[in-house]
């Protein structure tokens, strides 16, 4: 697998991801949520009802007692408007009632109306009101978990790169063990063959094998590494509820190689101050600090709202024509003559508005002293300033921490070239060591002490390329966000 490779791999399954991409996911619920405020609401009354009275006298209606029963059904829309901070609410209502009252000119009587009233804020609530906040600064959230994921990708990214180039180190260093080892024991092969020609004492050999015994322990160790940087790249880049995920092994097939890579820390700076994840962020939530500011400076301001209400009512039904009682002049139970008006009609009526009515009314509210708003507008804007500091803390962080990787990715590309010469130093080293105990010149000890040395030489040399690539990958991470 490629170090590209990996990435991608890890960007699709890596198991902390996955859990980050339901934050934006769960921001959109709650922007729906703020938003449903303003989904009309549909309401309706379905009723019936009836009553027997008592009459008490003789304009009651009926001499033994009054019966009235009602069927309502009122439907209508009410919702706030998310422009200025209005509301409406429109209602349908219709009725039918029947009675005995000799009164009654119409029996059963249909009744009609519509009714619908606009509320409109005009200081407090009209620039900006509790629904339109919420709305804001969920928005702003959903913008910041946003900027949470990539950041969360950007170091996915970074520790998958590192711990690649940990894993690829792990295993060149137990190549660099084994060839130590290798010399160690044609070391004691040679020396066991001087002790058989009689050139070589004995005791001579003793180091030899002490000396074989210790790198085998490094190789031990060195095996010991790889197994532990298989584990942390394998969590960064495998789904863990994969089946085969602890017996999976990855093997890079990218070489360790230096590439020099110029550094421009201004413009790294720059990018940093503009793109990095942690500083949109703040930013970000100082807009959410605006947001608040503003809605609290509209709080204070007094509470005046106008309502304007527009009602039409029509009345139909069966109207009756009674004859009257000779003596007293009131109707009796006689129906002379009768007229039935339709629902329809009456509805057309209540349409036509032939019997409208309507109203203005303004409303003023305003607390004497120093209210709440207040309080919390002054403490938001406390906040606010509090907000600017820390952003110009983090400013400067940024900047520090840009530096500090350039710097890196510069000295680390110096110890490449030095240690590159120390190992080509050690080899030569070596190679005369070798051959002035071949002449008798000198003893096995400065061979395996040469040996020693280019076994450090050329672990120096693959440590600095490692942590040269490493301190690229960070130089560019730092840039995206902030490294943990």
């Amino acid at each position: 697998m490629s170090i590209d490779d990996a990435v991608a791999t890890a960007i699709e399954q890596n198991l902390d991801l996955q859990v980050q991409r339901y934050n934006p996911e769960l921001q959109d619920a709650s922007i729906t949520q703020f938003k449903a405020v303003y989904t009309p609401n549909f309401v309706s009354t379905v009723s019936t009802s009836g009553s027997t009275q008592p009459s008490t006298s003789v304009l009651s209606g009926a001499a033994s007692g009054i019966t009235n029963n009602q069927a309502l059904f009122n439907f209508g829309v009410s919702a706030l408007t998310n422009w200025h901070g209005g509301s409406y609410d429109v209602r349908w209502n219709n009725g039918r009632s029947t009675t005995n009252n000799q009164f009654s000119t119409f029996n059963p009587q249909l009744n009609a109306s519509v009714n619908a009233t606009y509320t409109q804020p005009l200081l407090r609530n009209f620039k900006i009101d509790g629904a339109r906040q919420q709305l804001l600064v969920s928005q702003k959230n959903k913008e910041i978990s946003d900027v949470q994921l990539q950041q969360s990708i950007s170091v996915t990214v970074r520790n998958v790169r590192n711990a690649y180039y940990d894993l690829m180190y792990a295993i060149g260093n137990l190549a660099v063990q084994n060839q130590s080892l290798d010399l160690a024991r044609q070391s004691l092969k040679d020396n066991r063959a001087r002790v058989e020609i009689g050139t070589m004492a004995p005791l001579d050999i003793v180091q030899a094998e002490a000396e074989v015994a210790t790198r085998e322990e490094s190789v031990i160790v060195a095996e010991a590494a790889i197994e532990r940087a298989q584990d942390t790249l394998r969590a960064l880049v495998f789904n863990p509820t994969g089946a085969d995920f602890w017996t999976a092994r990855i093997e890079p097939t990218d070489a360790v190689t230096f590439q020099p890579t110029t550094v421009d820390v201004e413009g790294a700076i720059k990018t940093a101050l503009g793109q990095r994840t942690d500083v949109v962020a703040a930013r970000k939530n100082l807009e959410i600090n605006d947001v608040n500011i503003r809605y609290f400076k509209n709080q204070s301001l007094p509470d005046v709202t106008a309502s304007v209400n527009y009602n039409a009512r029509a009345t139909g039904g069966e109207q009756v024509t009674r004859g009257r009682d000779p003596v007293t002049g009131f109707p009796n139970d006689q129906i002379l003559s009768s007229v039935e008006k339709s629902y329809l009609s009456t509805l057309g009526d209540t349409l036509t508005g032939d019997f409208p009515g309507w109203s203005l009314q303004v409303d003023i509210a305003y607390p004497l002293g120093k209210s709440s708003q207040e309080a919390q507008l002054a403490r938001a804007r406390l906040q606010n300033t509090q907000a600017e500091r820390q952003i110009q803390g983090l400013e400067l962080q940024v900047s520090t921490q840009v530096r500090e990787y350039g710097r890196q990715v510069q000295t680390n590309a110096k110890r490449v070239d030095a240690t590159r010469s120390s190992r080509v130093l050690a080899e030569r080293r070596l190679e005369a060591e070798e051959k002035k105990y071949q002449a008798g010149m000198t003893s096995s000890f400065f061979v395996l002490q040469a040996q020693r040395d280019l076994n450090i030489a050329r672990n120096s040399e693959l440590l600095a390329l490692v942590e040269y690539a490493k301190s690229v990958v960070n130089y560019t991470a730092v840039q995206q966000s902030p490294l943990f």
